[in-house]
């Protein structure tokens, strides 16, 4: 029985509960590798055993081939707001070991299952490739998008990011079932004595590697759409949350049993497949993808003004985030001047950590930013605040690749604020630097919440602790700790608060 509190004693706050070994995240990193690594392990045999030793080494060399370039391609699609490395190297995993040990189980059992229910082994088979095998590989695909999606919410924002997950683990998957395909190939074509541009190796590679490494990446991109677009709904939008993910893998699937089934279309069932259905869709979702991007890139644009309004950015940076080839110029610029890979890597990581503000500003102002959104918007201000000394100047150097346009255009009107009194400079006709410089931050800065209207009284910033604050309309410099509002700028003496509307 606890003793009562006695008046005057300080009752001792109760000990910080230590989470479960199973709850930490050492030990869910480790359960899922060791997982993956098991699965890989038995796919590799069950592939060997199959195809010969021979016939797999064979098989994976010509396997690899495309796995570079659709890596690197939606890479490129995600070069706005780049993923973590480890987001690419679980996906991969996933649908090379995981997602394919899955799929090579279960088609053969139900296969086998029908086969032996109907005694109609060819009947069986036809059945397994068009329904049952399309199901299977899709969901079993879009797993790992699932994953992300519970346990990786902050690295699914948008379409785009669902694209990506789901593309990389199809590659993944595509890579072991080539491997199989081809390296079986090479078998066969052993026993008969084929060889060259008329041997079994080669008609496969030509289909699966050269006309449609696609296939697979199309099928789980649609179910990657719908996660993606389910990312971006509001939590309390549970249903739409849930139908739009289920309605991308049942296109998924029903495009991937439409491909299987071409070969039962006739002679030109297959081409005609291809040229009529394939080739259209996958131009249509790249459309698609890219002016996602584009949307990304305006979304970056007509944010991130609010933080320049506030003191946080200089004028120039919204629109020098918001383009690919300034972005581009910048890194290249830190890198040749300020200081090689070190700097080009700490203004991408500023870029990233920039673009991840405005996508958090843009869902807040549609409520969907969740409860943590002031946490999540304090973090984001601090690193960009940690790397903008580098950052800095080579984000001004950047507005040369920029046409010569006034920095407040039209997109930018309803915040309802003009332009900032501090003499940040001209820009971008003279690119002046902002006054004050980059090592000497200006006081004044102001925190918007992000309800409407953006145009509110100013009020303390999140940064109270940071102790230093940003670049600020008032056109002072210097550090100083944030404090009641004062009037207008000056210099950043200790108590120096936000300045005066």
């Amino acid at each position: 029985m606890t003793p009562p509190a006695q008046p005057g004693v300080p009752v001792p706050a109760p000990a910080a509960r230590h989470p479960h070994w199973w709850q930490r995240r050492g030990a869910r990193v480790g359960a899922l590798s060791t997982l993956l690594a098991l699965c890989g392990l038995v796919i590799l045999a069950l592939v060997r055993e199959q195809t010969g030793t021979e016939g797999f080494l064979v098989g994976l060399g010509l396997a690899v081939l495309p796995v570079p370039l659709l890596v690197a391609a939606f890479r490129w699609l995600d070069r706005v707001a780049p993923g973590p490395w480890r987001n690419v190297v679980f996906c991969f995993a996933w649908g090379a070991c995981a997602a394919a040990l899955i799929a090579i189980v279960a088609n053969s059992f139900a296969t086998h299952w029908i086969a032996t229910a109907t005694a109609d082994p060819s009947g069986a088979d036809t059945l397994g490739a068009t329904v049952i095998a399309p199901v299977v590989e899709e969901s079993s695909k879009a797993a790992a998008v699932l994953l992300i999606f519970l346990f990786r919410r902050r690295d699914l924002t948008g379409l785009v990011d669902g694209v990506v997950v789901a593309g990389i683990t199809a590659t993944g998957f595509a890579f072991t079932e080539n491997v199989l395909y081809l390296g079986t190939a090479f078998g066969d074509d052993q026993l008969t004595g084929d060889s060259g541009f008329a041997s079994l190796t080669m008609a496969t590679f030509f289909v699966r590697v050269v006309m449609s490494p696609f296939a697979h990446p199309l099928f789980t991109v649609l179910s990657g759409i719908g996660f993606g677009l389910a990312a971006g709904s509001a939590d309390r939008q549970r249903a739409r949350r849930v139908l739009l993910p289920l309605c991308g893998l049942l296109l998924a699937a029903g495009m991937h049993a439409t491909w299987n089934a071409s070969s039962d279309f006739g002679d030109y069932g297959f081409l005609l497949v291809y040229v009529v259905f394939m080739v259209p869709v996958f131009a249509l979702l790249t459309w698609l993808v890219i002016w996602s991007r584009q949307r990304e890139l305006r979304t970056v644009r007509e944010e991130l003004p609010v933080y320049v309004a506030a003191g946080w950015l200089p004028p120039h940076e919204p629109l020098v985030l918001g383009s690919m080839r300034a972005r581009r110029t910048a890194r290249e610029y830190a890198g040749h001047t300020l200081g090689g890979r070190p700097a080009a890597r700490a203004v991408a990581e500023y870029e990233a950590f920039a673009t991840s503000l405005a996508f958090l500003r843009h869902r807040g102002r549609r409520g969907r930013a969740g409860t943590d959104f002031v946490a999540r918007e304090e973090a984001l201000l601090r690193q960009l605040w940690q790397r903008r000394q580098v950052a800095g100047p080579a984000l001004a150097h950047a507005t040369r690749a920029l046409p010569p346009v006034p920095w407040f255009g039209p997109r930018w009107g309803p915040y309802g604020y003009g332009p900032p009194t501090g003499g940040h400079g001209s820009w971008p006709g003279g690119h002046g630097h902002p006054t004050g410089g980059y090592g000497h931050p200006l006081p004044g800065a102001r925190q918007l919440p992000y309800g409407a209207p953006y145009a509110a009284q100013p009020v303390l910033p999140y940064g109270v602790p940071y102790g230093v604050a940003p670049y600020g309309p008032g056109g002072g410099e210097g550090p100083g700790r944030q404090g009641p509002s004062t009037g207008g700028g000056g210099t950043g003496a200790v108590g120096a608060g936000p300045v005066g509307v």
